[in-house]
């Protein structure tokens, strides 16, 4: 089943390759969508693929990479678009 998850993640997120991390695992995972910083500190992201492959990245962001000290992660379920071809990190 294909699912769609808009993610916010709070804590120390930023300034640690928290997004080049999450291209790779999404990558991995064969999951489409973007990431980037938000000016609040915060790393927002939209994951698109297979259910079980989006829950893999989604905990994934619960601990993201070395150094993050990830303190929430809230997840809105949205309806699957097929909108993105592949994964990318967005700028401000």
């Amino acid at each position: 089943m294909k699912a769609r998850a808009h993610v916010f993640i709070s804590g120390r997120v930023q300034g640690i390759f928290f997004r080049s991390e999450t291209e790779y695992e999404a990558n991995r995972y064969g999951v489409t969508g973007w990431v980037r910083n938000l000016r609040d500190g915060r790393v927002e992201a939209v994951f698109e693929g297979e259910k079980e492959k989006v829950d893999k990245l989604i905990q994934f962001c619960h601990t993201g990479p070395p150094g993050a000290i990830v303190t929430k992660v809230e997840v809105l379920w949205e309806d699957y678009a097929g909108e993105f071809k592949d994964f990318r990190v967005k700028y401000f």
